[in-house]
């Protein structure tokens, strides 16, 4: 059993994460601090929280291996590879804590990119020796939004693990309507109308502002970046866009607004919690995983929020939309991340060909060999 846990906090007014011995509630300065300093970057709560359990973790594996941060730094090019080499493989087999579940090979790859910003951290706060020997640095070429070539220089680790390329799952028009039908809840069927019309991310539309954020005579919802979100809502890597809704979907949003008024007079939030101690309270995205895991126990169906931008950006694939719309529509900074969410299924690509074959001739004509 680990001797360590990650602790939570607030600092001027944001989440902050620490790490604590269970032997003597002692606070471990130096991996704290760099938390710290993650978080005043302006770093979202949950990449916070990720680098904590990261940091956590390795903390352990340091105290089991007997090694001490400091001595890292001095080891041998030879010895440090050895040393992070170890701690992924101590992830992948799943001894960093005690669940059955074990992590994939991208996991570990972002608790050890955790560890290193971390070690750089203590190299450039200038109190620490030694250096990261096994980090390499190289230049890479890569294309901006606008065609412009650019150039810069990272630090790679050539021992990280294999990457495991990521299958986004989708769900179809037909369990949506099934969901839908399933809920007895107003706001829950709301939202998954909205992420399958927008392709919103669930922190993006949580984080609305119905005074704010839509346009009511344009029949548009706004997404923007704001820090000081109650349930820690925000846009992902600061992207603001906007989203045009169906006539049918702003009726159901004024219906929603309008039998849910007693609770909306008191917040600035679209969505809120409808029922229990925290009624009226701006609603987070861990109710709504599980109101969908409440629906899925009902129906059989399983979908997440994810699921249902994978659903909007395969609709407008379909509907022939260039693909820069739909990257611009996700939020993708890479056209190579809204690439992975389009998913092209047997029958369309026998249906296309049918399609092409009907009005194109083959390329040789059998009466050229009889």
């Amino acid at each position: 059993m680990s001797d360590f846990k990650v602790m939570e906090t607030t600092v001027r007014n944001k989440t902050a994460y620490y790490i604590q011995r269970c032997s003597d509630f002692g606070i471990l300065r130096l991996p704290t601090k760099y938390l710290k300093h993650k978080i005043l970057e302006n770093r979202s709560p949950n990449t916070g929280r990720r680098i904590a359990y990261g940091l956590c973790y390795y903390m352990a594996y340091l105290q089991e291996t007997g090694n001490k941060a400091t001595e890292v730094l001095m080891m041998s090019y030879f010895d440090q590879n050895a040393h992070f080499t170890g701690f992924l493989n101590w992830i992948v087999e799943g001894r960093h804590n005690d669940r059955t579940a074990l992590p994939n090979n991208n996991t570990a790859n972002q608790y050890l990119q955790s560890v290193f910003g971390f070690y750089e951290f203590l190299l450039i706060d200038g109190d620490t020796k030694g250096d990261i020997k096994v980090l390499e640095e190289r230049g890479i070429g890569y294309s901006g939004t606008a065609g412009v070539r650019f150039c810069r220089n990272i630090k790679s680790f050539k021992g990280y693990l294999p990457k495991e390329e990521h299958v986004g799952r989708i769900t179809d028009k037909d369990s949506l309507e099934k969901l839908l039908e399933a809920s007895d809840s107003l706001r829950n069927k709301l939202i998954i109308i909205l992420i399958a019309e927008t392709g919103f991310r669930i922190n993006e539309l949580l984080g609305v502002r119905y005074t704010k954020d839509i346009d009511y005579e344009k029949k548009t919802i706004k997404v923007k970046f704001r820090e000081d979100n109650k349930n820690e809502a925000r846009a992902k890597n600061a992207e603001e866009r906007e989203a045009r809704i169906s006539n049918e979907t702003f009726e159901i949003l004024n219906y929603y607004l309008s039998e849910y008024r007693h609770l909306l007079n008191k917040t600035k939030y679209l969505f809120v919690v409808t029922q229990g101690r925290t009624k009226g309270e701006p609603l987070t995205a861990n109710a709504v995983y599980s109101a969908l895991g409440v629906l899925e126990r009902r129906t059989g169906i399983k979908v997440t929020p994810h699921m249902i931008r994978h659903y909007f950006a395969n609709e407008r694939r379909k509907a022939n939309w260039d693909i820069a719309l739909i990257q611009k529509s996700l939020g993708h900074k890479h056209r190579s991340t809204t690439e992975k969410y389009l998913h092209v299924e047997d029958d369309e690509m026998i249906d296309a060909q049918e399609e092409f074959l009907a009005n194109n001739k083959g390329l040789y004509d059998i009466g050229k060999l009889i």
